[in-house]
C-alpha cells in the first residue's frame, strides 16, 4: 500500500538546523549586498515594465481554413461577438485535454509502483478518467475542425495554459514525488479544467452552436465527476472526511 504521509528525516533546507552559518551568511550579505539600491524593488518593477512595453503578442489566432470557417465567423462578427476568441479558447481546451491525457498516464504509472491506499482510486478508476479525458481531445479536434479551425494550431490561450500547468506535468514525472503529492497535481488540473469547460459552454451558445455547448456541458459534468473524485481520494489519503 502507497504510504500517504511524509515522514521525518534530516531536512537541513532551515536556518535552525545551524544557527552559527546562518551568523556568518547574514554577515555575508550585508556585507556584500547585491542590490544597489539597499533592497529597493522599483529597480527590477521598471525593467519589467520595459520589457512589457516592447514585447510581442504571445501569440495570434490564424484566420479560418474554410470558406464555412470565414462564414461562421463573419456571422460571429455580425452578431458583435469576438469570432477569434471562440477560436482561441478551443484551442486552449484542446492543449489543455491533451496535455489531461498525459497527466493521468503519468499518474496511473505513479500508481503502479505505489499501489493503491484505503479510500483511493483503484487502476481502472484512473484509466477511466484518462479515457473521458482522450474523448474530450477528440470532440475538441472535431468542434476545431467544424469551425474551419486547425487542430495542430497552438493558440494565444492555448500557450498560456501550456505555460502555466507545465509545473503540474513537471510534479506528476518527477521521481521523487509520491502517488497522493501528483494527486494533489491532479487536483489543480481538474480544478482549472472545470472553469474553462463552463466558460466554453458559454461562448458556443452566444455564437448560436447550442449542440456544440451541450456537448461541452456534458464533458464539464464528466469533469464535475473528476474533481469529486479527486477530492475524495486526497481526502482519505490525509484522513480527512470527504468534501
Amino acid at each position: 500500500m502507497v504510504t500517504t504521509q511524509s515522514e521525518m528525516g534530516r531536512n537541513r533546507t532551515g536556518i535552525a538546523t545551524s544557527p552559527k552559518l546562518t551568523e556568518e551568511m547574514i554577515a555575508g550579505v550585508n556585507e556584500f549586498s547585491p542590490s544597489p539600491v539597499g533592497g529597493d524593488e522599483s529597480v527590477i518593477a521598471k525593467i519589467r515594465e520595459d520589457y512589457a512595453r516592447d514585447a510581442e503578442p504571445l501569440g495570434s489566432v490564424p484566420p479560418p481554413m474554410s470558406v464555412k470557417g470565414v462564414a461562421k465567423a463573419a456571422l460571429r462578427g455580425v452578431k458583435g461577438e469576438r469570432p477569434t476568441q471562440f477560436v482561441d479558447k478551443l484551442g486552449e481546451r484542446l492543449a489543455f485535454e491533451r496535455t489531461g491525457v498525459r497527466l493521468y498516464e503519468a499518474l496511473i504509472s505513479k500508481f503502479d509502483v505505489s499501489g493503491g491506499f484505503d479510500g483511493g482510486p483503484t487502476r481502472a478508476e484512473l484509466e477511466q478518467i484518462q479515457r473521458e479525458e482522450y474523448e474530450h481531445f477528440r470532440m475538441l479536434v472535431e468542434a476545431v475542425e467544424q469551425t474551419g479551425g486547425d487542430p495542430t494550431v497552438v493558440t494565444p490561450s492555448a500557450d498560456l495554459h501550456a505555460t502555466m500547468s507545465s509545473g503540474i506535468l513537471a510534479v506528476m514525472v518527477d521521481p521523487r514525488t509520491s502517488f497522493t503529492q501528483c494527486l494533489e497535481a491532479a487536483l489543480l488540473a481538474e480544478l482549472a479544467d472545470n472553469a474553462a469547460w463552463e466558460a466554453l459552454a458559454e461562448l458556443a451558445s452566444q455564437g448560436g452552436d447550442d449542440a456544440l455547448a451541450q456537448r461541452f456541458l456534458a464533458a464539464q459534468q464528466e469533469e464535475v465527476l473528476h474533481l469529486a473524485n479527486v477530492k475524495a481520494w486526497l481526502a482519505a489519503a490525509q484522513g480527512r472526511s470527504v468534501p
